[in-house]
C-alpha cells in the first residue's frame, strides 16, 4: 500500500475549505489531511455574517462543513488550536499547546487581521472589530441594550455591520474618512445613492470625517472627530480594512511583503509550503473578496495533486449584503484618457448604471438599484469582448430587444401636482396642466395668457413647455432648449427650477433626479450646479470645492508663468499709510516682482509663488486686509470718486456710499463677476455707467443704473430708477443683485441676463413691487450671513492646505 502524504492546513476559512473539496474531488486517497483552526468551530460562510448580525440567519444556517463532513472524509480537525511555529527545515509545526506535528505538504491559510486605528481609547471595553463569528456574537450582545453605536469605516464590512446593528434596534452612525461611501468600489454617483439608502434605513452617515479619539473612562462613551463634533455611543466598531496575517510565515523565514509571496502555483519561497487566501500576495496584489480566494483554491488543489494549474489573478466584483440595497461594481471605473462612459439613470426607480469603456471593451461597471445584468457585464469585462455591435443598447442590459431615447419630460412628470413651476406668479403644476386640458390650450402664449406662468422673467418657460408636451403629446412641438452641456438635455432655467421644486441639495442628488447622462458631470455643468446649489440653499449646501476652477480653489489668479496675483480688498478704493506699508513689507519679504495699481482702484501683487500664498495672506491679514475676490464670480470692486468731501462738483458722499456698498455686498457668489461704481456727480468720474451696477449721485438723491459692460462688449447702463437715500440705494442694490443671482445662468454677465429676461421686467420688479423687492433683500441677507467669511483667513488657519503644498519644479509654464 502506498503511504499517504501528510497534508497540514493552518486555518479553516472559506478558501482552504474550497481547496479541500477540490483535492478530494481529484484524488481523495492522496493525503492524510489535518487542519488546525484557531476558532472553536467548524468551517462556516463568512459572507453570511451580516445576515447573522441582522438576525436573518443563525450560525447553524451558515455552516459550510459540519463535523460529519470532516469525519466522512477522514479529515482531522483541531479546533481552538493555534500554530505558533513552523520549522521549514525539519517540516514541523508547533501548536500553542507545544504539540509538534510533521508534514509533507503545508498550506498556510491564516487569513487576515482587522486593522485597528491607533486612537486614544481604542482599548476601552466596547471597542470591537468585525471579522468573525465571535465579533458578531459580542455585537449582538451589546445591541440587546438598544443603545447607540458608531461604526468607523464606510466600506463593505462597515456598512454591513451598521445595517445589521440598525436591524437589531441600535441607533447607528457611520463615520467615514472619504467623501464617498465605498469609494474603492463605487463612483461618487453610486456612493450618493448608497448613502441615501443607508439613511433611509435609519443609519446616520457622516462622510469626509476623521475620528481622533474614543471617549470614556471605564468603557466607551462616544467618539470625537477632528472638527470637534462628538457622538455618544456604547459601542464602537472599527471596520477600516484588513491586513494579511503574515507573522507566522515571516518568523519561519518564508518570504513576505504585504502578504505571503506566492507564484502562479501558490508556492511560497520554501519548498512544499504553500499559501492561500487573504494572507497571500500574488503579483503585488492582496485580495479580500471570496471570488479570487476560490480561484486560488482551485489552482492550489491542482498543484498539490500534481496537475498543471496556474493562477493569473482575478478581476473582482463587489456586491453589498444589505437588505433592500442592490449594488454591484466590477473592474476599473476611474476616469482616464482614452476612456468613455455610458450612463443610464432612472430617477423614479432609483436606478443608476454606468459602464466605462476603453477601445470598445468594458473595463468598469457600476450598478445601483438594478443589478441583474451585473454578471453579464462582468463576463464581458473578463473576456475583453468587443462590444461595438451592441454599443447602442448595451446599457439596457442583456435582455434588451430594442432602444428608446430618454424621455426629456421625465423630471417634470415626476413632480407632485403641488410643485411650484412659476415662482414669479405662484403657479403650480396642477394649475397649468388642468388649464391646458380644460381650455384646450395648444401653445405657450395661450398658457401665459390664462395662467401667467412663464409671462414674467421667463425662467420657467422650459418647464411649462414640457407640461405642454406631457398634456398634448406629439401635437405640441416646443421651442428648442439649449442644454447646459452634453451631460443633460435640460437648460439652465429648467435645472434651477427643478433643484428648487425637488428640494435637491447636492450635486449627486441633482444628477440622479434629473437623470444626468454622465456619472459625475463635466467642467461645464459641475461649476454651474455648484453655484445654483450655493445660491438656493446657502445654509444647507456645502460649497463643492472640487467643482471650482483653479483660481477659485486657491483664491488667487494664476498667471502665465504659474505664479499668482494677490489683490487685497480696498474698500471703495480707499487705503492708508499703514496698509501701504504692510503691502510694501509683503512685497519685500516675499520678493514679489511686480506691483500694479488696477483699474478697480486696488493694488495687485503679481508673481507670488503658490506655496507662499498662505504666508502672504497671513501678513496682509495682520494689517486688516481680506480677499479682494479678484478671481471670483462675485463682487469684485466698488469704484468711487472722492465725492463732495473733496470735490467742488460732488453732490453726495460717493466714497462713503461706495465703502458701505462694498462692505455690505462682498461675499456671496454670483453667476459671473460683478463690478460696481459710485460717481459723486453726473460728470461720472468713477465710470458708473459702464458697470454691472452703477450709482450716479445727484442733488436730489441717487440715480441707479445696471447692465453695463466695458470688456469684450461695450455697453452703457440701463437706468433702473431714482431713490432718495443711501439706505434705499443699499436696499434696491441688494434686491437687484439677488434677482440676478437667482435668475442668471452660470457665467452670464448681468447685461446678458437683462437682455434675456427683459430690462422692463427687472425695472418693474425692483422699482414697483415692494413685496418682491423685500423678499429679494431678505434672501440676499440670508446668503450673506453664511458667505461673508474671508477665504484667505480660513486658508491661513489650514483649510485646504494640500492646495499649497507644492513640490519643487525647475520650470512652470501655463499656456493659454
Amino acid at each position: 500500500m502506498i503511504m499517504k502524504k501528510r497534508l497540514i492546513v493552518i486555518g479553516n476559512g472559506m478558501a482552504p475549505g474550497r481547496m479541500l473539496e477540490n483535492v478530494l474531488d481529484i484524488d481523495r486517497d492522496l493525503f492524510n489531511i489535518t487542519i488546525f483552526n484557531a476558532e472553536p468551530r467548524v468551517n462556516y460562510n463568512r459572507l453570511m455574517l451580516s445576515p447573522v448580525l441582522s438576525g436573518d440567519k443563525t450560525y447553524e444556517d451558515i455552516i459550510t462543513h459540519n463535523d460529519a463532513w470532516y469525519a466522512d472524509n477522514s479529515i482531522t480537525l483541531y479546533k481552538s488550536t493555534k500554530i505558533v511555529k513552523i520549522d521549514v527545515d525539519e517540516k514541523l509545526i508547533t501548536t500553542d499547546q507545544q504539540e509538534i506535528y510533521q508534514y509533507d505538504k503545508l498550506v498556510i491559510a491564516t487569513g487576515s487581521n482587522p486593522i485597528t486605528i491607533p486612537l486614544p481609547g481604542r482599548h476601552l471595553p466596547g471597542v470591537m472589530v468585525y471579522r468573525d463569528l465571535d465579533d458578531v456574537t459580542k455585537m449582538i450582545k451589546v445591541s440587546e441594550g438598544k443603545g447607540s453605536a458608531v461604526v468607523i469605516g464606510g466600506g463593505l464590512l462597515g456598512l454591513e455591520a451598521a445595517a445589521g446593528l440598525a436591524e437589531r434596534g441600535m441607533r447607528v452612525t457611520v463615520i467615514h474618512l472619504a467623501d464617498t461611501l465605498m469609494e474603492k468600489q463605487l463612483d461618487p454617483a453610486a456612493g450618493y445613492l448608497l448613502q441615501s439608502a443607508m439613511q433611509l434605513k435609519g443609519v446616520k452617515v457622516v462622510v469626509g470625517a476623521q475620528t481622533t479619539e474614543i471617549n470614556g473612562q471605564e468603557k466607551v462613551e462616544g467618539v470625537t472627530l477632528k472638527d470637534g463634533r462628538m457622538f455618544k455611543c456604547e459601542l464602537v466598531v472599527m471596520a477600516v480594512g484588513i491586513r494579511p496575517s503574515t507573522s507566522l510565515a515571516e518568523s519561519a523565514g518564508i518570504a513576505v511583503n504585504r502578504g505571503i509571496l506566492v507564484n502562479d502555483q501558490l508556492e511560497t519561497s520554501v519548498s512544499d509550503v504553500y499559501a492561500l487566501g487573504e494572507c497571500v500576495e500574488h503579483r503585488e496584489t492582496c485580495y479580500g473578496l471570496v471570488a479570487p480566494l476560490y480561484e486560488m483554491a482551485g489552482t492550489l488543489a491542482d498543484t498539490l495533486c500534481g496537475k498543471s494549474g496556474t493562477y493569473n489573478g482575478t478581476v473582482t466584483a463587489t456586491k453589498l449584503k444589505v437588505n433592500g440595497v442592490d449594488l454591484y461594481s466590477a473592474g476599473d471605473f476611474a476616469d482616464s484618457p482614452g476612456r468613455e462612459e455610458i450612463v443610464l439613470r432612472d430617477a423614479n426607480a432609483g436606478i443608476y448604471k454606468r459602464l466605462v469603456l476603453e477601445d470598445n471593451i468594458i473595463c468598469g461597471v457600476v450598478l445601483y438599484g438594478d443589478t441583474q445584468d451585473g454578471p453579464w457585464y462582468f463576463q464581458l469585462l473578463k473576456s475583453s469582448e468587443d462590444i461595438s455591435e451592441i454599443r447602442d443598447t448595451l446599457i439596457f442590459g442583456q435582455a434588451y430587444q430594442g432602444g428608446a431615447a430618454p424621455d426629456p419630460t421625465a423630471a417634470v412628470a415626476a413632480l407632485p401636482d403641488s410643485s411650484e413651476i412659476c415662482g414669479c406668479n405662484g403657479v403650480c403644476k396642477s394649475t397649468i396642466v388642468n388649464t391646458i386640458t380644460e381650455k384646450g390650450l395648444t401653445n405657450l402664449e395661450e398658457v401665459r395668457a390664462h395662467t401667467k406662468a412663464s409671462s414674467s422673467c421667463g425662467t420657467c418657460t422650459g418647464l411649462v413647455e414640457q407640461l405642454l408636451v406631457l398634456s398634448l403629446g406629439d401635437d405640441y412641438q416646443p421651442a428648442l432648449v439649449t442644454p447646459m452641456c452634453k451631460c443633460t438635455h435640460l437648460g439652465h432655467d429648467e435645472v434651477r427650477k427643478l433643484i428648487t421644486a425637488n428640494s435637491l441639495t447636492s450635486i449627486p442628488a441633482v444628477m440622479q433626479a434629473l437623470e444626468w447622462k454622465t456619472s459625475c458631470g463635466c467642467a461645464k455643468c459641475r461649476p454651474a450646479l455648484n453655484y445654483y446649489l450655493v445660491c438656493e440653499w446657502p445654509d444647507l449646501y456645502k460649497d463643492d470645492y472640487q467643482s471650482r476652477f483653479i483660481n477659485e480653489r486657491v483664491h488667487a489668479n494664476i498667471q502665465k508663468d504659474g505664479t499668482y496675483s494677490v489683490v487685497p480688498r480696498m474698500w471703495g478704493g480707499m487705503t492708508s499709510s499703514s496698509e501701504l506699508r504692510a503691502i510694501a513689507d509683503v512685497v519685500d519679504k516675499f520678493n514679489i516682482p511686480a506691483v500694479k495699481v488696477t483699474g478697480g482702484q486696488r493694488i495687485d501683487m503679481l508673481g507670488v509663488e503658490k506655496d507662499d500664498l498662505p504666508a502672504v495672506w497671513k501678513d496682509l491679514g495682520k494689517a486688516g486686509f481680506v480677499s479682494g475676490h479678484a478671481y471670483a464670480k462675485g463682487l469684485r470692486t466698488v469704484k468711487t470718486c472722492v465725492g463732495k468731501s473733496w470735490c467742488r462738483f460732488g453732490t453726495q458722499d460717493s466714497t462713503g456710499l461706495g465703502i458701505t456698498l462694498e462692505q455690505s455686498l462682498w461675499g456671496s457668489w454670483t453667476p459671473a463677476k460683478v463690478k460696481l461704481a459710485v460717481s459723486g456727480c453726473p460728470r461720472n468720474c468713477a465710470e458708473a455707467t459702464c458697470k454691472d451696477i452703477g450709482v450716479i449721485c445727484v442733488d436730489s438723491g441717487f440715480e441707479l443704473h445696471f447692465a453695463g459692460a466695458a470688456g469684450l462688449d461695450i455697453k452703457g447702463t440701463e437706468i433702473l430708477g431714482h431713490v432718495n437715500t443711501e439706505e434705499e440705494v443699499l436696499e434696491y442694490t441688494k434686491a437687484l443683485l439677488q434677482m440676478y443671482r437667482e435668475q442668471g445662468h452660470y457665467l452670464e454677465r448681468m447685461y446678458k441676463w437683462a437682455k434675456r429676461i427683459g430690462v422692463d421686467v427687472i425695472k418693474d420688479t425692483i422699482m414697483n413691487q415692494p413685496d418682491a423687492r423685500e423678499n429679494y433683500v431678505q434672501r440676499f441677507e440670508e446668503s450673506q450671513r453664511v458667505a461673508q467669511v474671508d477665504p484667505w483667513a480660513a486658508r491661513v488657519k489650514g483649510e485646504h492646505q494640500h492646495e499649497f503644498n507644492v513640490l519643487p519644479m525647475k520650470s512652470v509654464r501655463v499656456v493659454a
